[in-house]
């Protein structure tokens, strides 16, 4: 079973629906048992990241996490749900994040050039660094749906980048933590091939 935690940030319902295509089995959940029962856990995400990090944090959803974590449970992180993964984020603030990748969340204003517009916005192509369990059903080049302001920075486990006048990371890979910075659930079959990916991987 896939569980979806339920912290009261993202569209929960399309990537519950993905899930179903697929033939998965998947809970939308934030229950400490039914997460601790799970095969695998997906922590979605969309809005600010200090307000998503308070919630995990109030909920008390950030010591399951981080329990799951160390139990080697496969975790993937989905667009702000990737960015909670790293150490700490710059948007509006320094807000200390989870700590399971080093790095760190920085708006992509810094890197891309004058007049690209600002969230990116749409299909981008994939462009590999490395082999990953991840991409096992799609290719090099394949598009998917991004939809940022920030980007992680300073990582080694960049598995994916996309190109937006710069490189930005679009997928990160730690022993059994993943990462998405494009929303699988919106990529058509190239997303759900990801999905798929994702819920074979042995625990």
């Amino acid at each position: 079973m896939v569980c979806i935690i339920d912290y009261g940030v993202g569209n929960l319902y399309s990537l519950k629906s993905s899930f179903e295509k697929i033939g998965a089995e998947i809970v939308v959940t934030n229950q400490k048992e039914v997460i601790e029962s799970s095969d695998k856990i997906i922590l979605p995400g969309v809005g600010a990241f200090e307000d998503a990090a308070k919630k995990l944090e109030e909920s008390g959803l950030k010591d399951i996490l981080v329990v799951e974590k160390e139990k080697g449970k496969p975790i993937l992180g989905i667009c702000l749900g990737m960015q909670l993964l790293f150490d700490k984020s710059y948007e509006y603030g320094e807000h200390k994040g989870l700590g399971f990748i080093k790095g760190e969340i920085r708006p992509i204003a810094d890197v891309i050039p004058d007049g690209l517009k600002i969230p990116h916005i749409g299909w981008n192509a994939l462009k590999f660094n490395t082999d990953s369990r991840l991409f096992k059903y799609i290719k090099d080049g394949d598009y998917v749906y991004f939809v940022h302001s920030y980007y992680a920075s300073g990582c080694n486990n960049v598995i994916a980048f996309s190109d937006y006048g710069a490189p930005l990371t679009a997928a990160v890979e730690k022993d059994n933590v993943f990462g998405c910075q494009f929303h699988p659930e919106k990529s058509g079959n190239v997303g759900l091939n990801i999905l798929r990916a994702f819920c074979e991987l042995e625990v």
